[in-house]
């Protein structure tokens, strides 16, 4: 019966190809990552989840940090809607507020994981940013757009546009969660973040000024 059930699975895993077959991964992959973490996410379960083989997925991803990397991001792939509130201080608490949410979450923890694993590879690190990362991808741009809000309500000068400005309250917010092991930050902290660096740093740059 063994024998059967395994044949029955390679010549499904043979009629399934492509997109088809990288779409059964990835879920399978997803759902390691939900009910275990990183720290189970192996080939071998992968490849059972999936009925295939474990070739299939190194033909994809050359290892499980990769894949991982890929499957979390199609596990969280979401729309970002960005807050208008009417003020950049508005603005800024509330994607605050939602990082903090995400990184004290489970999906927080599972990008933790990952991100230790990737090391200082760009390709990977650039894959999770592309998902809910708070310091990129959708999070990323809906810094920028808030910034730019705030200069057409002429509440910023246009020097403020500047991607290290955007990303300065989600980088200390990382390093609250990476330097102290704590499970969530304090909202007073994230207040503490908008009011005495962000802004400051934002009304800092006068039109003109601080260009690099």
């Amino acid at each position: 019966m063994q024998e059967a059930g395994d044949g029955r699975r390679a010549a499904g895993a043979q009629r399934r190809r492509g997109a088809v077959l990288e779409e059964a991964i990835l879920r399978a992959a997803a759902e390691v990552l939900r009910e275990s973490g990183f720290a189970g996410l192996t080939m071998d379960e992968v490849a059972r989840r999936a009925g295939t083989n474990k070739n299939a997925i190194y033909r994809r991803w050359p290892n499980r940090v990769a894949l991982g990397a890929a499957a979390y991001r199609r596990m969280t792939e979401v729309e970002t809607t960005v807050p208008d509130t009417g003020s950049l201080r508005g603005d800024a608490l509330e994607l605050l507020r939602r990082a903090n949410s995400t990184w004290s979450s489970p999906y927080g923890e599972i990008l933790r994981g990952l991100i230790a694993a990737a090391g200082g590879a760009p390709e990977l690190l650039a894959e999770l940013r592309e998902g809910q990362d708070p310091e990129g991808g959708a999070y990323g741009a809906a810094w920028t757009t808030a910034l730019g809000r705030a200069v057409a309500r002429g509440e910023a000068a246009h020097g403020a546009m500047h991607p290290r400005v955007a990303s300065a309250p989600v980088a200390l917010l990382r390093n609250e969660y990476m330097t102290r092991g704590i499970p969530a930050v304090p909202d007073a902290v994230l207040v503490e973040i908008v009011d005495e660096v962000f802004l400051p740093l934002v009304h800092g740059r006068a039109e003109g000024g601080g260009t690099g």
